[in-house]
């Protein structure tokens, strides 16, 4: 396994978080090249990826955003993403490797309407890439159809033991779906399908009520520290 030990790493400027009002962040930022084993050692120890830049929050006096992960071989879904299943069991389902047109006109009309208050408001194709798109990882691009209407995303990592989700955008329309949720069911069910162990979905924050979902799959594992531990919330 390649060696993260001797990876240089930089703290950017405090700008304003863009989960918790009134607070500001800082991130701790990779500034080496890596590669997709250093990659996943690196999402152990919290880090995640926006395009090819790998960071973790480090803000002064604020532990808010608490890295979480599933043990996807030991999960079951719960009688509410059951649910959210049944509900959705007419989309039908692609995976692909590269982003496509369909996707990134969904991307934009996603941004658009659910967060023109945001720092991503416009919307562009070049975000599209700067964000999502990273040419030296594999990326497995979910897709869920309505008939010939392309109406989820769900960017997903590909890496050596664990899947890793790096965002979701879907159809505005159809929010009473729990798409949401039905992306992470369907990167689980992928994740089980291709052996993997883990599926790393980023920050839980408590105090964010847009972040405060992941919790509700279990078993769930957070990393206290550089341990990883039953969530027991």
């Amino acid at each position: 396994m390649s060696d993260i030990r001797h990876l240089s790493l930089g703290l950017s400027q405090s700008f304003p978080c863009s989960y918790l009002p009134e607070q500001h962040e800082q991130l701790l930022v990779n500034r080496d090249p890596v590669d997709v084993g250093q990659f996943e050692q690196l999402l152990a120890l919290g880090f995640r990826r926006s395009g090819a830049q790998i960071y973790r929050p480090h803000c002064q006096g604020c532990q808010a955003c608490v890295p979480v992960r599933l043990p996807v071989q030991r999960f079951q879904p719960s009688r509410s993403q059951r649910r959210v299943l049944n509900k959705n069991d007419d989309l039908q389902w692609r995976v692909t490797t590269h982003p496509t047109p369909d996707q990134q006109a969904l991307y934009l009309e996603y941004i658009c309407q659910r967060h023109n208050d945001g720092p991503m408001y416009p919307p562009s194709l070049d975000q599209f890439d700067r964000f999502l798109v990273c040419d030296w990882l594999e990326q497995l691009f979910i897709e869920a159809w309505k008939e010939d209407e392309l109406v989820l995303v769900a960017v997903t990592d590909l890496l050596p033991n664990s899947l890793s989700a790096t965002y979701t955008f879907f159809q505005p329309e159809l929010a009473g779906r729990s798409l949401g949720t039905r992306a992470i069911l369907a990167q689980i069910a992928l994740a089980q399908q291709l052996g993997r162990d883990y599926l790393y979905l980023g920050y839980q924050i408590d105090a964010c009520p847009k972040m405060a979902y992941k919790t509700q799959f279990r078993p769930i594992e957070w990393l206290d520290g550089q341990l990883w531990r039953d969530w027991r919330g």
